[in-house]
């Protein structure tokens, strides 16, 4: 009996260890726009490849085809149009902040992010993304308590933690 649950707990262990390793990738640097104080993530790349915009909400939708082709002030009419019909949606409030961050407007982009926190505190793109407006801020100890918060909430490694953290080592190298 004994001998079949440390079987079954080896043969677990195997597998999870071979999904974590299928699943972890290496993910290319952080893509600085213009000059080495403004870090962009990469995980925004994803947004043009989603084929389910039909079944989400009308300006969620056009929101998020703005953000895909650098349309920001169009992103932020049309996201902010989704969020008066759902106003605790924790990934409109991100959009939001990414879009005012990628128009450098760091406050707006900041009250954003907190409200995207404040519906879910794991939220990990908003934890990268507020870590970095941060950095353009010179404000490195905020940017490293949102790294570490990823560390918490990634159980694998996550390319958000990822991107936080390439983007806080190329700051450090920027600054010294």
């Amino acid at each position: 009996m004994i001998r079949t649950i440390i079987l079954i707990s080896m043969s677990s262990a195997a597998c999870a260890a071979a999904a974590i390793y299928l699943v972890v990738r290496p993910v290319a640097p952080t893509e600085l726009a213009g000059d080495d104080t403004w870090p962009i993530c990469t995980t925004m790349a994803s947004l043009a490849d989603n084929a389910d915009w039909a079944q989400l909400d009308e300006d969620f939708a056009a929101g998020k085809k703005a953000m895909a082709v650098g349309d920001w002030s169009g992103a932020i009419r049309s996201l902010k149009s989704a969020a008066l019909r759902d106003p605790r949606n924790a990934d409109i409030q991100n959009y939001l902040g990414y879009s005012y961050r990628r128009l450098r407007e760091p406050q707006p982009a900041l009250a954003h992010f907190r409200q995207a926190l404040a519906y879910d505190a794991r939220h990990r793109a908003a934890h990268e993304h507020m870590g970095e407006i941060y950095l353009t801020m010179g404000d490195v100890a905020a940017a490293e308590q949102h790294l570490a918060a990823l560390e918490g909430i990634c159980l694998i490694p996550c390319d958000e933690y990822g991107d936080l953290q390439r983007a806080i080592t190329a700051y450090k190298k920027s600054v010294h």
